[in-house]
């Protein structure tokens, strides 16, 4: 699996404080359900060909993508990604787990950003709630696949501590992950619970500003049509 993302200059650098890390307030990431399919289609399907290219290796044309979306095994592997105030995916993470018996304790790590949210850190902070997770289900070892041109993906695997191996055109990153602890299932408990209320919250404004628009055609006789929830 690859990654797309993209560092603001000074996080870049490398030769100056990233004043913007500093003062990062870290996103709600929530684990994204089944039933977001459409949503994970539409966020991977808007992403340009270079964003193509860096997250699946290859051009990927819309075929492809849709294909890969609508393989995606929710029984097996798990997802996670950040909401916009509309209720769509800006960023999306996908933990793959190996099918061998043998390889359960292992995972693989991919994901994208919308090119509106770079800057933010997001890329960042998949990897790290990815991190966590891994510890917690008693995963011993992340991998991250990419490609050697990706040096902001990289970037974020050798920050993590990740030894990174290039071959040619690619590159393989493999994190060795310690054991959970209490702490770190707190903070996955913590994090989810955040992670829901957010979207509850988007969800209820979504309903009301529906509702409010429902009213208003209702009284000019415009197309009045039944509030959506945004589930």
């Amino acid at each position: 699996m690859l990654m797309t993302e993209e560092l603001t200059a000074t996080e870049n650098s490398g030769d100056k404080p990233a004043h913007k890390a500093l003062l990062r307030v870290d996103a709600p990431i929530r684990e994204v359900p089944e039933r977001h399919r459409e949503r994970i289609l539409r966020h991977l399907l808007a992403l340009d060909e270079r964003d193509r290219y860096l997250r699946f290796g290859y051009m990927a044309n819309d075929a492809q993508i849709t294909r890969y979306v609508n393989s995606l095994d929710f029984s097996r592997d798990e997802l996670y990604g950040v909401y916009d105030n509309n209720l769509e995916l800006v960023a999306l993470a996908h933990l793959a787990y190996s099918e061998d018996p043998q390889h359960r304790e292992c995972a693989e790590f991919g994901g994208s950003v919308n090119k509106t949210e770079r800057g933010r850190g997001l890329g960042q902070q998949l990897f790290d709630r990815a991190i966590l997770h891994c510890r917690n289900r008693g995963a011993h070892l992340l991998f991250i696949h990419a490609l050697s041109e990706n040096k902001a993906m990289l970037k974020i695997a050798r920050n993590a501590g990740a030894i990174v191996e290039r071959s040619g055109s690619e590159s393989e990153a493999h994190l060795v992950l310690p054991e959970a602890t209490v702490a770190t299932r707190i903070e996955e408990l913590l994090d989810d619970s955040v992670a829901r209320t957010d979207y509850r919250i988007k969800q209820q404004v979504r309903q009301f500003w529906a509702f409010l628009d429902f009213l208003h055609d209702l009284r000019t006789g415009g197309n009045a049509s039944r509030p959506q929830d945004g589930r």
